[in-house]
């Protein structure tokens, strides 16, 4: 099947999830769009796979949960080799280890490596535990005989390999093998491939078995800036990669955050800070309430009507900016968060930007801490919006 000229990798995937329908050459689950698809004749194109020779030299493989590659995670477990599997979108880890009971049948080893059986029959594997990877088996929409790969557009496949590398669990010689119908085989420009991007060495269908020669260096690690802060809110292993590629010196700043900012909160005390050390009796010019002090609190407005202080504090950790605290004024479509420092508070602004609940986007900023005079002649410290 051709790629038309001038593509997106959207395109392809359109073209080649439409084919696979039309033609009925789609398996359950259907439709096969934004999936991983797998076809018919998914179990007769795995069957190549114990016959590679890199997987005859392999102890451990990592393959992916898809349906397509049920049968290869079969061939793993009835070879009594090590069979990891991705934790589903890398909630709770980055594998499991698939164990069969004592004994086990052809039977019980074809129900491990159904979707059910990887849930049944897996004990977590910690980021802590020195896993070699031999072999890797992803999944894809679209490949090439050049061994360049699209998959269904979430990128797990990619962070996972990276996260491998970054682990030590994978290098540039460690085979990655895809197995896809005949029909998913077009070609794809190079223009559209990213630094980021997986390729694959060996491509397996129903009728034949490709071996790409792909001279294209995989990836060595995280590239942090493709990272998002809602994807660092919805994967906690990426968290503890962070925190340890950061003290290692490693540059970690994420796509929507802003380096210079935090840069600045690091090495430079904020203009705010500056003002902290005036004296209290003396209110800023053009301040008549008081004088600012440095702001480790987020104002978000713009709240909907109906909104629960619930579902602000769930999208808030979505965005992984979860405050200490949080001070909820629902009436006026609005909450303070606030954090331990400024810094803090900086980089929960730059996750929440764009963030929406319901038909409403909400207006993140920091807010003012102005000392306002209370009645018995103290200074109260209240935040307001920094508009």
């Amino acid at each position: 099947m051709e790629s038309r000229a001038g593509v997106s990798k959207q395109d392809i995937r359109e073209q080649i999830w439409d084919y696979m329908e039309s033609q009925n050459i789609a398996d359950f689950p259907r439709p096969v769009h934004h999936r991983i698809p797998n076809f018919k004749g998914a179990s007769r194109a795995a069957e190549h796979f114990p016959h590679l020779q890199a997987f005859k030299m392999a102890r451990t493989i990592k393959v992916n949960p898809d349906a397509p590659q049920k049968n290869a995670r079969f061939f793993v477990l009835d070879s009594k080799k090590t069979l990891l599997v991705p934790t589903p979108r890398l909630r709770t880890g980055l594998f499991n280890r698939i164990t069969p009971p004592p004994g086990a049948t052809k039977d019980i080893l074809r129900k491990c490596a159904t979707s059910q059986g990887v849930r049944d029959y897996s004990v977590p594997v910690g980021l802590d535990a020195r896993v070699l990877v031999d072999l890797v088996v992803v999944g894809s929409v679209a490949v090439s005989e050049k061994g360049w790969r699209i998959g269904k557009g979430e990128g797990y496949a990619d962070l996972e390999y990276a996260m491998m590398a970054s682990m030590g669990a994978v290098s540039q010689g460690t085979p990655v093998v895809t197995i896809v119908h005949d029909c998913q085989v077009v070609d794809i420009p190079e223009a559209l491939l990213e630094d980021h991007d997986l390729t694959v060495d060996y491509i397996l269908t129903p009728t034949r078995v490709i071996a790409t020669g792909c001279e294209r260096p995989k990836p060595t690690g995280i590239t942090w800036s493709k990272i998002s802060c809602a994807m660092m809110g919805r994967i906690p292993i990426l968290r503890s990669l962070r925190s340890r590629e950061k003290q290692a010196g490693r540059d970690v700043t994420l796509k929507d955050e802003h380096p210079h900012l935090e840069a600045h909160s690091q090495h430079a005390a904020p203009p705010s800070a500056v003002r902290r050390h005036r004296d209290p009796a003396q209110p800023e010019a053009g301040s008549p309430q008081g004088e600012d002090v440095p702001s480790d609190t987020v104002y978000v407005g713009n709240l909907p009507r109906d909104t629960r202080v619930s579902e602000l504090k769930r999208a808030l950790r979505e965005r992984g900016a979860a405050p200490l605290r949080l001070t909820w004024q629902g009436p006026q479509h609005r909450a303070f968060l606030h954090f331990q420092d400024p810094a803090s508070a900086q980089q929960a602004l730059s996750c929440l930007q764009g963030l929406h609940l319901g038909a409403n986007t909400l207006k993140v900023a920091l807010a003012r801490q102005q000392r306002a005079s209370d009645p018995a002649g103290g200074h109260a410290r209240e935040p307001h919006p920094d508009h």
